[in-house]
Order: structure tokens, then C-alpha cells, then sequence
């Protein structure tokens, strides 16, 4: 890809548009494609679709998938942060860390579905437990997590920001959130993931935990065999850190808001080893690695460029 390479971002003017465009309006490698007061003029995003080296949609499913049925040029890629594209085999799922081979993968794309800022998570502790037979494809898994409340879009963002939404907020009861397919299946796992999400008081910034039972896992794994895959499987990463057992057994929390504003996710491991338990934590920002930072992440990898321009 040449230089100067030309982005439209469809949706700009939503969180993750916005956040995103502020990313990438300061670099010099880039020039942005703004519609400005045509945004909604569907000729004018049709040309924008069309003529740009690389589209970033930030739209609801069904707009993105309006958004893509318009793209003719088939020079054009695409990295869609919608939840449209996550499952769908067709496209290259943009989670760079995920496996081996993956950013070769998503370099090599022209159709790239943004992970959502839970499975990031989520993804990134379990799947290489599962990848290491630690935790069995059939397992039951359930995982919790908090979020800021940007993750849940304007009208959220308005009624925390009014005052009226209370300071913590258990969703999802129907246990139908649109994220367990993508969990499910980037992990490797055969049978739904129990998903229990929540948000609070607090803008962005999240928390997603893992509890497992070792001792009711085959072979009953240590708490340091389990660290050491995921250490394994993130040792060459730099925006996955999987944090040492000594310093993990020493903290007394984790503030959910630790890594705003970076690209990065920190995974924990804490165990109590004489009732074989150990809870899986990642710390990542929903807007950062869960969303703009990923999507910024993947953008330079389908541009040849090295996968950490500006971005921390």
C-alpha cells in the first residue's frame, strides 16, 4: 500500500468513529476522507465507500451490512466493528494476538471483522487454554465482566452522564447476548459460553474474569501450568502482557480504568492452590483494545505498516 493512504471511517461521528478518527487525523501516512454535513448523503458515502484504500465502519449491523453491499471496488478493504461479520467465515477475524499466523492473516485481508471489546477479553484468556487441552473444548465456561458505560452507545452514555442510572448495572439476563457466538467461537469451545455482563459508573475501562474449578478440570492444572500457557502464547506480544504470578498474588484489586486510553490488555492470573481454584482476569479498555485501538491495530497491518503506529 502506498503511502498517504486514504480512510473513510463510515460513522465517524459515534464513540468508536470518533475515537478512531482522533487515532489517525495526527498522522502524517494517512489522509482521512471527511464528509462532514454529507455523512448521511448516500451518494456521497457511496463515492467515499468506493474511492478510499481502506473503510472503517462504525455502524449498527444492519448499516454495515448496507455499507458493505455498496462497496463495488474490490480494492477496497474493510474493518467492520460491528458485531455483523464476527462469526461469519468469510471474513478474518481482527483479534492480531489470537493465534499464530493471525496478523499474517488480517494483513492479507480485504474483509476484517473488529472483535468486540468482551470477547477481546475473554478470547484472550481462554483460548489458549483450549488451544493446550487445559481446559476441554466441551467444558462449561462462564465468565463475568464489568464495563464503562461508552460501551453501551449514545443513549447510555447520556443517562449515566444525567445522574439517573444507579452505580452498577447487571444486563444481559436473557443469557441471548449477541457476543456468546463470537466468544464461543473463537475460543474453540463446543458448548455456549455463560455470559454475564454489567456495567457501572465510570466511563470506559473494563474487567473480564474467568473463575475455574482446576481440580474438576482433567489432570486437575496447576495454577502455574495455566499461567505459563497463556505466558506461552503471548511471549513475542506488544499489546498483550500477561502479568508475572508474584505480582498478581500481591495486589489487593484492580482498577478497571488502569488501561484507558491504550491499545494494551494485561491478563492475571490469581489461584488459591490448596483448594485448586484460580480466577482469570483481563484489564483492557472497551474503547481502546476492545474497539478503536484493535481497529487501528488492524488497519496498519492490512497497510503494511507496523502494526504499533500510533498507537500505546
Amino acid at each position: 500500500m502506498a503511502m498517504s493512504a486514504s480512510i473513510f471511517i463510515d460513522g465517524e461521528a459515534g464513540t468508536t468513529g470518533l475515537e478512531i478518527r482522533e487515532r489517525l487525523e495526527a498522522r502524517s501516512d494517512l489522509e482521512l476522507i471527511l464528509l462532514g454535513d454529507r455523512r448521511r448523503d448516500v451518494a456521497a458515502r457511496r463515492e467515499a465507500l468506493n474511492g478510499a484504500d481502506a473503510v472503517i465502519l462504525c455502524l449498527p449491523d444492519d448499516a454495515a451490512k448496507e455499507a458493505v453491499a455498496m462497496i463495488e471496488n474490490p480494492a477496497v478493504r474493510v474493518i467492520d466493528a460491528s458485531t455483523a461479520y464476527r462469526v461469519d467465515p468469510a471474513w478474518t477475524y481482527g483479534f492480531a494476538e489470537m493465534a499464530p499466523g493471525q496478523r499474517e492473516k488480517i494483513a492479507g485481508a480485504t474483509r476484517v471483522s473488529n472483535p468486540g471489546c468482551y470477547p477481546t477479553g475473554f478470547i484472550g484468556l481462554v483460548r489458549p487454554l483450549v488451544s493446550a487441552g487445559i481446559i476441554p473444548a466441551g467444558w462449561p465456561v462462564t465468565v463475568n465482566a464489568v464495563s464503562g458505560y461508552s460501551g453501551g452507545g449514545k443513549a447510555m452514555i447520556a443517562e449515566f452522564e444525567a445522574g439517573g442510572a444507579g452505580a452498577f448495572r447487571a444486563y444481559g439476563l436473557s443469557l441471548k447476548h449477541k457476543h456468546v457466538p463470537e466468544m464461543t467461537l473463537h475460543t474453540g469451545l463446543e458448548r455456549p459460553v455463560l455470559f454475564a455482563p454489567a456495567v457501572a459508573a465510570y466511563r470506559q475501562g473494563m474487567l473480564v474474569e474467568v473463575p475455574l474449578q482446576l481440580g474438576a478440570l482433567p489432570g486437575s492444572p496447576s495454577v502455574e501450568v495455566v499461567h505459563g500457557a497463556l505466558a506461552e502464547a503471548y511471549a513475542d506480544c506488544r499489546f498483550v502482557e500477561v502479568v508475572e504470578l508474584e505480582e498478581s498474588e500481591a495486589m489487593t484489586g484492580i482498577d478497571p480504568e488502569g488501561l484507558n486510553g491504550t491499545n494494551r490488555m494485561r491478563l492475571h492470573v490469581f489461584g488459591d492452590r490448596a483448594v485448586e481454584q484460580v480466577r482469570l482476569v483481563a484489564l483492557l479498555d472497551n474503547l481502546g483494545k476492545g474497539a478503536s485501538g484493535a481497529a487501528v491495530q488492524n488497519l496498519n497491518l492490512m497497510l503494511g505498516l507496523d502494526e504499533g503506529v500510533g498507537l500505546n
